[in-house]
């Protein structure tokens, strides 16, 4: 008989911390990875002495675990996941549980939930944020899948995610996709984040002239009031850090950015979903146009434009930049939170909107004292349809609103790139207009491809064609989708 409370496979950084956490929290763990010299290391070094027990195959791994098993993979996203989950049913039986905490794509999960579950098993497919350091000290888990397998993983996962005011980071999502869809948009809102704060960064570097030095200043003062979190924060000790020479080392580091697909996956769904997820595309493609450095070197010796020039007085612009970045920082989780909304009627989730901001309070990439806002705003309002009709963030905006625009003007004029920036006010106009327009893009659409249109003296729902040239007929095409 078995006695791990639960198995882990994959032994890279973030599986080596999870289990030491596991262990930490008075759980014991099985271990398997499939270089064997992964697991005798890890046995006779971090986890010598410890309530772990290495593996050296699955069926062993296997018969070291209590019932219901509960295999948890740590292993690349893909079809090593479906590699991984054929090996596994044929060990397991009715009711055990495999769980896969990394960054699959939520289709995927959704499709694995079936497949397992079919085979009498069930299946977790969770979001797990927060780093090597979250794993070990506290991770924001999102888990979803079959439901059944909640009661028995609980107990294991609130126990080792970070905590916020004493509750659990981490808690159901809902069915089959849901936890993975959720960290996803965890994950596209860390993008938009990260290019805000950079855009920020480029706009007192460039614009007012500061140094690193000075920077690192600004971001100490910014961490201790309302835009306290955890990205401002490695922020300001990035900037502080000194390469060798005592020179600031952010400035030597080659400014190509990387990426791994979560930002992509949650600029596709929103485009199939029809939500206007325009700053978290905008941070996606930033990182794409980063990528070709040489061909950007080159084009500058080209296309040379305007000198930033800056007058005015700088410790009020700084101001305006702080403001700038906190309200756009809410218009980037408004338009998560709508992806959110929109996903959970596509697939029948019943997403805890509020729930899920505690989630993010604490452990993840994105934790900040902000999220503490959304939460109550959905408490307060749990049908809310956009975070900018709360009260709270629709005032931000109103005071922030004047800032906002200086700061995109001044980028504007001053030839800096601040593509979030300028599409997360873009998006605040838009939605905030009560006519667009979108009445012309419909009578040219109709126009060229007889697309139909609605009229504002007739009931919505009813569709209308012109013959705009009188050469045309009065057939009409598809009508519109909105």
């Amino acid at each position: 008989m078995g006695t791990s409370d639960i198995g882990l496979i994959g032994l890279a950084v973030m599986g080596e911390n999870l289990v030491m956490n596991m262990e930490s929290k008075g759980f014991s763990v099985s271990v398997y990875n499939r270089t064997a010299d992964k697991v005798k290391n890890f046995i006779e070094g971090r986890a010598k002495g410890k309530n772990i027990v290495g593996t050296y195959s699955l069926n062993e791994l296997i018969s070291t675990l209590k019932k219901p098993r509960k295999v948890m993979m740590m292993i690349k996203a893909g079809s090593a996941v479906d590699d991984m989950i054929d090996a596994l049913i044929p060990l397991l039986e009715s009711g055990d549980i495999i769980i896969d905490g990394g960054n699959s794509h939520f289709p995927d999960t959704a499709r694995r939930t079936e497949y397992v579950e079919s085979k009498g098993l069930l299946y977790i497919g969770t979001g797990v944020s927060g780093g090597e350091e979250g794993a070990l000290k506290g991770p924001s888990l999102m888990p979803g899948g079959s439901s059944a397998a909640w009661e028995s993983v609980k107990p294991i996962f609130q126990s080792i995610s970070a905590k916020a005011d004493g509750a659990p980071c981490c808690d159901w999502v809902g069915e089959n996709g849901a936890g993975h869809f959720v960290k996803m948009v965890h994950n596209g809102i860390e993008y938009g984040d990260m290019q805000l704060i950079c855009e920020a960064y480029q706009l007192m570097k460039d614009y007012l002239g500061m140094s690193a030095d000075e920077m690192h200043e600004v971001f100490s003062d910014w961490n201790e009031k309302e835009l306290d979190s955890y990205l401002i924060e490695i922020t300001r000790d990035i900037l502080a850090f000194k390469d060798t020479d005592g020179s600031p080392l952010v400035d030597k580091i080659l400014d190509t950015a990387g990426q791994k697909g979560t930002g992509k996956w949650t600029a596709i769904a929103a485009l199939d979903e029809g939500v206007a997820l325009t700053l978290i595309g905008e941070a996606v493609f930033s990182r794409c146009l980063s990528a070709i450095k040489e061909e950007r070197v080159e084009a500058a010796k080209v296309l040379i434009g305007k000198k930033p020039e800056f007058t005015g007085d700088k410790k009020q612009f700084i101001e305006d930049i702080k403001n700038a970045l906190y309200a756009a920082k809410i218009v980037s989780y408004a338009q998560g939170y709508a992806l959110m909304r929109s996903a959970a009627k596509t697939y029948g989730w019943s997403l805890n909107y509020g729930g899920i901001a505690l989630m993010w309070r604490g452990g993840c990439i994105i934790r900040s004292v902000f999220l503490g806002k959304i939460k109550d705003a959905f408490d307060k309002e749990s049908e809310l349809k956009n975070l900018l009709l709360a009260p709270y963030f629709s005032n931000i905006m109103k005071n922030s609103e004047d800032s906002f625009r200086r700061v995109c003007a001044a980028a504007l004029s001053n030839g800096i790139p601040a593509p979030a920036l300028t599409s997360a006010l873009c998006y605040y106009d838009g939605y905030r207009c009560e006519r667009l327009p979108a009445n012309l893009l419909q009578a040219q659409r109709d126009y060229f491809g007889a697309h139909t249109y609605e009229r504002t003296d007739a009931k919505r729902g009813e569709f209308f064609h012109t013959n705009w040239t009188g050469e045309g007929g009065d057939t009409a095409a598809t009508q519109y989708n909105v």
